[in-house]
């Protein structure tokens, strides 16, 4: 896999984690963007795109007039020119063996070849992490990647770096 490549998804990783709130594979016409390599070996943190910019727009325009970061969403024009939303508080964990190919546009991979746009998703992607790593719920709609992360290694283990005895909370801010 490379790094800012976008990915479809086998089904078959949708129906093994059996999470509603990951945003699904549109019958392998999803992309998802591949953000970086956890440290736990064979996990890579991937996030969905979406293609409703208005939508997201107007989530991202109200956190900023009322003066809140949203580090949750990041709208950018891709190689294709098309504008998408990266649907960073939707990120989740997955193993190579679930990737079904690369995404592809005219027979060529779709990467993300803006150093600026990829240094600043990985950063809010890292800061969503953290704060979900730290037991903070970021919506009611928001996939759970810890025990996403618990099923595709299957070893508590590993797990364990990830749990906190924080009190689940909702953070508007982020």
């Amino acid at each position: 896999m490379k790094i800012t490549g976008f990915y479809i998804i086998k089904n078959e990783y949708f129906d093994f984690v059996e999470d509603p709130f990951l945003k699904t594979n549109k019958n392998g016409m999803r992309p998802h963007y591949y953000c970086f390599k956890d440290t736990i070996d064979d996990i890579y943190w991937m996030i969905p795109l979406s293609s409703k910019i208005h939508k997201y727009r107007k989530i991202i325009d109200k956190r900023t007039s009322e003066g809140k970061q949203c580090d949750i969403l990041h709208i950018a024009k891709l190689d294709d020119g098309k504008e998408s939303v990266f649907l960073i508080q939707d990120m989740f964990p997955i193993k190579k063996e679930y990737i079904e190919r690369e995404y592809t546009i005219c027979n060529n991979h779709l990467m993300l070849t803006s150093e600026k746009t990829r240094k600043i998703i990985n950063k809010k992607a890292h800061k969503i992490l953290k704060c979900i790593k730290n037991g903070v719920k970021l919506n009611p709609t928001q996939p759970n990647v810890l025990l996403i992360l618990d099923k595709i290694t299957n070893n508590n283990d590993d797990r364990s770096k990830y749990e906190s005895d924080k009190d689940k909370r909702n953070i508007s801010s982020l």
